[in-house]
């Protein structure tokens, strides 16, 4: 399904579980599409009594693409955030966070649990910040608050993603570059076969290819610069998830996020890497599920 927002973006979605059941908002992250969520994270949220909300970012999947003829040089955008010169996006995280919202507008949700993976833990972070009115909780997971030292580090995995494949690329290049990335950010030890997942990539690309918007994206990332002052005014019960394996995102960032948010719980997940491989899903349905249940419960003693 689609939906025309005000703002003119066309976001791609679905809507899983029961109508009348609490929402839960999830944000994909860099690049992803909303089908490189876990079909067995999903059906364990609905199992778990929630109505679960997918959807295409902007530049992602079959949602809207912004337009630009410009080629984009990753590697000199990430210079120039780090010797402190501004970096200027077509659009902003806080842009994005505005598409969920306005998602949940046309679905009629006044408030949601948000959870956002990476990139989307940053939008969600933006949207506890400026818009809290309309979320319940707030999960981040393998997620950064922008501080410097997390922003740019510079693992060979982070090279890999700022230099993309050649435009003449033909696809298996491109799968192989795909699964070059992936092999380097999964949790090791607990990925499929590679057949597996190499026919995982190909549907994907196949689905929606856009490289440009990924840069695009990653731009937000850069322009969004250090969101530490911002993520001390969020009040949103917060759960920060990170894994102790993350090539891309160090611990480091979840830990620096979880202290930069008052209040937040923060639990380490032995194993895990850049991703939300199949064995370690039972133990994140119940860590997401059992967090946003607790603010239910508090919400409605509060109510009372």
């Amino acid at each position: 399904m689609h939906t025309d927002l005000p703002s003119g973006t066309r976001i791609e979605y679905s809507v899983l579980g029961a109508p009348s059941a609490p929402a839960i908002v999830l944000i994909t992250g860099l690049g992803l599409q909303m089908t490189a969520w876990p079909a067995s994270f999903l059906e364990g949220l609905v199992a778990r009594g929630f109505r679960v909300v997918i959807f295409d970012n902007r530049d992602s999947g079959l949602s809207s693409r912004a337009t630009s003829t410009k080629r984009i040089d990753l590697r000199a955008a990430a210079f120039k955030g780090v010797m402190g010169f501004p970096v200027k996006p077509p659009y902003t995280l806080e842009d994005m966070g505005l598409d969920a919202i306005g998602l949940m507008d046309v679905l009629k949700i006044d408030q949601a649990h948000v959870l956002g993976i990476s990139m989307g833990g940053m939008i969600g972070q933006v949207l506890a910040a400026k818009h809290r009115q309309r979320l319940r909780t707030l999960t981040s997971i393998m997620s950064s608050s922008g501080a410097m030292r997390f922003s740019f580090h510079m693992s060979p995995a982070t090279r890999a993603l700022l230099s993309p494949p050649p435009r003449d690329a033909t696809e298996e290049q491109i799968l192989d570059h795909t699964e070059h990335i992936w092999m380097l950010i999964g949790s090791p030890g607990l990925q499929p076969p590679r057949n597996i997942l190499r026919e995982r990539l190909r549907q994907s690309m196949q689905r929606a290819y856009n490289p440009a918007g990924v840069a695009r994206q990653m731009l937000a990332i850069m322009a969004s610069g250090d969101r530490r002052p911002l993520l001390r005014t969020i009040t949103t019960p917060t759960l920060v998830i990170h894994g102790d394996r993350d090539t891309l995102v160090p611990i480091g960032a979840g830990r620096d996020t979880a202290a930069s948010i008052p209040g937040a719980s923060f639990h380490e997940v032995a194993g895990m890497g850049h991703d939300l491989p199949e064995p370690l899903v039972p133990l994140l349905v119940d860590l997401v599920a059992g967090h946003c249940e607790q603010a239910d419960r508090a919400n409605a003693s509060r109510d009372a």
